[in-house]
């Protein structure tokens, strides 16, 4: 495996990198203070993502949109740096068009979209002219397991009625979202319990939609939410359906493998970030007559999180490798691990950054505190550890039952005589 990354991504990095330095973070402060003072959007964020598309900092993320589609053409590999740079921020990928859930939307509209839904749809996703939503996490049921998820999507003549509810839909709350794609059930006494599900495009203003709340996380507040929406008898043409009928299932796999990439992505670059500022509190710090770096137990953090973003960073390059490659489907076990792996990673280095840090580094004084929240989170986003640890199980004995035998060679049982 060579992850040497070509001149193109390399410039793309040096670019990004500065574009991060010039305009991004020196407005930290100002988007802290928007939205403390509830201005939200932000006042400075549409000025920046015109900046962005006019030096070519624009839909990055999608390996089958080319240049003249209004993407980058990149690979899954060399989005990973990208990504990482752009993670160092919370709010920074939206910048660039690169910003969950609309990544994964506008995945499932290039990739299932008919011509009118991409027109309608997709154009003003890719143009950054609108916001969308996913809506398939739902309260009264484990929604780990899709097969579970209880709304119903009824056909009615040339309409579909969707009765419902759901939660935890990210960005139902930013003024700029205007479309969710729903799944639900379209067939709930289908024998195939995988084909009883359907993605319907639902715009935000339907009637019969309703934002219950926004959800905080670890009382943190997202402005652009973690929302519950309640779904009574909304009213939509056939023609907002993504596929067919049924199609769901598959459809919101081919939309979670490349989203649970990009998070880890995003991730390694949360957990460089919480390293960094580990490392300088280290340096400047002193207690009981030392720098804190001089502790073992702190230089042992600072040796112990080196190794473990390389070690995640590594994993994370060698999936998208193989989502590029061999399809997300064949990367299905490495998909999992970086999942698993990665959001508990930040959680352990940003929780060792907040100790060196002491009471500083779980006051909003340091990005510490949202840095493990938003770790924290992302060990359920996209399915829950547990689930991610029984696939990765399920296919290593797999594997192992293909080929009975393999080990005996290496047995030395006690000899007869």
């Amino acid at each position: 495996m060579n992850f040497d990354h070509s001149p193109k991504v390399q410039e793309l990095c040096r670019r990004l990198t500065c574009f991060m330095d010039d305009h991004i973070i020196p407005r930290i402060r100002q988007h802290h203070d928007d939205i403390a003072a509830g201005i939200f959007p932000v006042s400075f964020v549409d000025d920046l993502k015109q900046l962005a598309k006019s030096e070519g900092l624009w839909n990055l993320f999608l390996p089958d949109l080319k240049a003249d589609e209004g993407g980058a053409g990149l690979t899954n590999l060399d989005y990973a740096p990208l990504a990482e740079i752009m993670g160092r921020v919370s709010w920074a990928a939206e910048i660039f068009n690169c910003s969950a859930p609309d990544t994964g939307n506008m995945e499932i509209l290039h990739m299932f979209g008919t011509g009118a839904q991409k027109k309608h749809w997709l154009a003003p996703l890719l143009a950054g002219k609108i916001r969308s939503a996913f809506a398939m996490t739902e309260p009264d049921v484990s929604s780990s397991d899709a097969t579970n998820i209880q709304t119903i999507i009824r056909r009615d003549n040339a309409n579909y009625i969707i009765n419902g509810r759901k939660w935890f839909i990210s960005n139902a709350a930013h003024p700029n979202c205007k479309v969710m794609i729903v799944m639900g059930k379209t067939d709930p006494d289908n024998a195939d319990r995988h084909r009883q599900q359907s993605m319907i495009l639902v715009p935000m203003d339907s009637a019969g939609v309703t934002v219950e709340r926004n959800i905080p996380i670890m009382h943190h507040h997202s402005p652009e939410g973690h929302c519950e929406i309640t779904f009574r008898d909304v009213c939509v043409p056939t023609g907002n359906i993504l596929g067919g009928e049924g199609d769901g299932f598959m459809m919101a796999q081919a939309r979670l493998g490349p989203g649970r990439i990009h998070h880890c992505m995003r991730s390694i670059g949360q957990s460089e970030l919480a390293l960094d500022l580990m490392v300088e509190r280290a340096l400047e710090r002193k207690a009981f007559g030392k720098y804190l770096h001089q502790h073992g137990a702190v230089s042992e953090w600072i040796a112990r999180s080196r190794m473990e973003i390389d070690q995640a960073r590594l994993l994370v390059l060698k999936t998208a490798d193989m989502i590029d490659k061999v399809g997300a489907k064949s990367a299905a076990k490495e998909i999992s691990m970086i999942k698993a792996v990665v959001p508990k990673m930040q959680t352990v280095i940003a929780d060792r950054a907040m100790q060196v840090f002491g009471a500083m580094g779980i006051s909003p004084d340091t990005p510490l505190a949202d840095i493990w929240t938003w770790g924290r989170a992302l060990r359920y986003a996209d399915g829950p550890d547990e689930v991610h640890l029984r696939t990765i199980a399920r296919l290593e004995i797999g594997e192992s039952r293909n080929s009975p035998g393999a080990t005996l060679p290496y047995l030395t049982p006690p000899l007869r005589t």
